[in-house]
């Protein structure tokens, strides 16, 4: 009790030391931090939701960002859906500065938790390998850009956590996920068959709880927000820009003019996952199925900037734990991951092709560290008895919730 009220203490001084730093930081940079991020893109959406103003408007959001020092001749616009209202709403409450500030508290809360809660599902291991979770470079370059990708990371973790215990929770912890569902197509494909195959309606049902309030504070901020935004998005010019991702290099290959070529990795991807899933329909297990869906959805986006990639942390950790108790050397993840923070340290633009490398290496290194994961656990027992006993542990358990429940967990 003595180590663990430590543990807390120490925790508690770390999160009040970095709140402090950020907070001074902030304050005596003055107005061009924040402008420099695109931070500024969700804290102009609230100032608009706020003063009851369209916050997909070129003119109105370029005219609140030269305002704050922006120096830009394109404004920078919050790109997200309505669904996205209840992350930017409350910075309309807020100067630009202190919205900043709470801002980049919320990311970097939401990264402590995320890593925490992957860590515990991972067994509580006490080799602390979860710590690189915070080195990790998409992380970092989410906190740099003010970018709320360790949001969506959160929205996951969050869901791996609650899917057996509390569904309802679960599905309510997809609303984050929501707010970019690109990245997550074929992923949700499957999310969805093995809710109904396994008939956790729970889960449904509290996804669609979340989407529907979203929804409603959304219509209750602006009545007109969602044909505001598909004007936004049809004539933002996106199909234009240089998104370094392989379902754009993939169109820029075959026939730049054909949008439509971006959106086949995913439909590619959404058959590939629905086939994996029904292949391993009877002993599917999240932690580990899930993983490489994880990454495979992520990687098939229609398009993804590098820090969209923190979503992938999970299948990360995974891999660095499955490759720990395998003998395998962890260094290919260190190598991978020291380039990309070596980028993003440099300030590397997040246009950049350079970035083009970081989603085949990220599935690289779990297919490397995962390989021949099955084959070990089938000879579980001579790995010894006590991982043979929390795996005949581990399944038994998911089979009685399934039978408790009447289905409605896994």
């Amino acid at each position: 009790m003595k180590a663990k009220s430590i543990r807390i203490l120490t925790s508690l001084f770390l999160l009040t030391l970095g709140v402090s730093a950020i907070a001074f930081v902030a304050s005596a940079s003055g107005r061009s931090v924040a402008t420099d991020r695109d931070f500024i893109a969700y804290w102009a959406a609230g100032q608009q939701l706020v003063h009851g103003a369209n916050p997909y408007s070129r003119t109105g959001v370029l005219h609140l960002e030269h305002a704050q020092e922006f120096s830009g001749n394109r404004p920078l616009i919050m790109r997200n859906p309505p669904l996205a209202f209840f992350l930017a709403w409350p910075l309309g409450f807020v100067s630009e500065q202190w919205g900043m500030v709470l801002w980049l508290l919320m990311l970097v809360a939401a990264l402590i938790t995320s890593v925490r809660i992957l860590w515990i599902l991972n067994g509580r291991p006490g080799d602390r390998l979860h710590l690189l979770g915070y080195l990790f470079a998409p992380a970092l370059a989410c906190v740099m850009a003010g970018q709320l990708g360790i949001v969506l990371l959160l929205g996951v973790t969050l869901f791996f956590y609650f899917h057996r215990s509390r569904p309802f929770l679960a599905g309510a912890a997809l609303l984050l996920c929501s707010v970019k569902p690109h990245l997550f197509i074929a992923f949700g494909a499957v999310l969805l068959a093995w809710a109904l195959s396994r008939r956790a309606y729970g889960l449904l049902v509290g996804a669609a709880t979340a989407i529907a309030s979203s929804c409603l504070l959304s219509f209750g901020l602006d009545l007109h927000a969602w044909p505001q935004y598909a004007r936004m998005m049809l004539s933002a010019g996106i199909q234009h820009e240089f998104v370094p991702s392989m379902s754009l290099l993939l169109r820029l290959l075959l026939d730049r003019g054909a949008v439509w070529l971006q959106f086949a990795p995913a439909v590619a991807a959404c058959g590939w996952a629905i086939w994996y899933f029904w292949t391993r329909r009877d002993c599917w297990n999240w932690m580990e199925h899930g993983m490489l869906l994880l990454l495979v959805s992520v990687a098939a986006a229609p398009y993804a900037w590098f820090t969209d990639e923190v979503v992938v942390l999970p299948a990360m950790l995974a891999a660095l734990y499955v490759a720990s108790g395998s003998g395998r050397p962890v260094w290919p993840f260190g190598f991978f991951s020291g380039i990309a923070l070596v980028e993003v340290m440099e300030r590397v633009p997040l246009t950049s092709g350079l970035y083009l490398w970081t989603m085949p290496a990220w599935i690289a290194w779990f297919l490397y560290a995962t390989h021949g994961q099955a084959a070990r656990k089938a000879n579980a027992p001579a790995a010894g008895p006590v991982f043979a006993e929390r795996l005949a542990q581990h399944c038994a358990t998911g089979e009685m919730q399934v039978e408790e429940n009447g289905g409605t967990a896994a």
